[in-house]
């Protein structure tokens, strides 16, 4: 029978979810949690035999003890379900998990170094071959993967377990290609021997069957995507988690689940006109947001000091509907100013 598996990745755990929140606001950080836990949800029913993590667990490395101990509960739940589960740290946790000790447990497995981990499954000896997410792969990937020894471990079938960007993966509404670079992975650097490369770190959902050139690659890399939008320029992505069927032949099916995003909407605001009139627009803007949305609200024209009161963190959080979120771009911000100047701030 094929091995039945479970692939999640950049689930972004703790995100907008502060402890001390300053301003009462409906927050984010519940949406990851919830997504989380149903894409776990066929590990917990002991409908897959492995949970492979592909990175990015937290939305950064620095937090709070607490916040590694709920990340890790829903995975002791599915290995204590009889599930093994496989972690590759990502560039957001910089390659090790936080509070590593919060995350032992005899049925979860971190790749916090170079690594082959073995396991009979289903009459099969499968092995799990990965490290963490490293900078400069395109010169570091040879010598890394050989530091995992996989050549060595005799196995039925092999999978290979990254947090890295390989080329080919696009991103951004303008399908933005990685091709060249440092932090790139070849396609043909993939050697053969693995049944599928198991991947992290692209947020949208994606299998890659060839490099650049058209050249099949020795095993197809496959991306589930992040399991939420974190940023604007995923507005249009479905998010989810992968279920796949794999045997000594390769994939033999693959079926992406996907779970419920937060919606994403822009909404352009012209501030011609009197206060009232762009009052009006505001509210018609935010009352046809959908239920949850986050609101990117971008402001077109002179901001008076009469009109400035009305964008308010406290005027919007009047208006804004139950539930919703907005985020105020600055007046005249642009790709060319500066990063800091230019980003938006959450204020409902």
């Amino acid at each position: 029978m094929d091995l039945r598996l479970l692939l999640l990745a950049d689930t972004h755990l703790g995100l907008d979810a502060p402890r001390r929140p300053r301003v009462e606001r409906p927050r984010r950080g519940p949406d990851f949690f919830a997504n989380y836990r149903s894409a776990l949800a066929p590990a917990r029913r002991g409908e897959v035999d492995l949970v492979v993590h592909g990175g990015d667990l937290f939305f950064r490395s620095k937090i709070p003890p607490s916040l590694t101990r709920l990340a890790f509960e829903p995975l002791f739940e599915v290995a204590d379900a009889g599930v093994p589960v496989f972690v590759v740290p990502g560039n957001h946790e910089r390659g090790a998990i936080p509070h590593p000790l919060l995350a032992l447990h005899p049925g979860v497995t971190i790749f916090d170094r170079p690594a082959t981990h073995t396991l009979e499954v289903r009459g099969r000896r499968v092995a799990l071959v990965g490290f963490p997410f490293a900078r400069a792969i395109r010169a570091r990937f040879p010598g890394l993967l050989a530091a995992t020894g996989w050549r060595d471990v005799e196995a039925d079938l092999r999978l290979l377990c990254l947090h890295q960007a390989v080329e080919g993966a696009r991103v951004g509404p303008v399908d933005y290609t990685f091709r060249g670079g440092e932090e790139v992975l070849p396609g043909r650097a993939i050697p053969r021997g693995f049944a599928a490369v198991l991947c992290g770190h692209i947020h949208r959902h994606q299998i890659l069957r060839r490099d650049l050139a058209g050249r099949p690659l020795a095993a197809p890399v496959l991306y589930p995507g992040s399991i939420e939008r974190t940023a604007f320029a995923e507005a249009a992505e479905t998010k989810g988690y992968l279920l796949l069927e794999l045997d000594e032949g390769g994939l033999r099916r693959q079926r992406f689940v996907p779970l419920p995003a937060r919606p994403m909407v822009e909404g352009r605001l012209s501030l011609e006109g009197e206060r009232e009139t762009v009052e009006a627009r505001l509210r018609e803007l935010l009352g046809a947001l959908p239920p949850r949305a986050l609101c990117r609200l971008v402001p077109e024209g002179a901001l008076t000091p009469t009109l400035a009161g009305l964008l308010s963190a406290a005027s919007l959080r009047a208006l804004a509907p139950p539930g919703a979120s907005v985020e105020l771009r600055p007046p005249g911000a642009s790709p060319q100013r500066k990063r800091r100047a230019s980003r938006p701030r959450v204020v409902v």
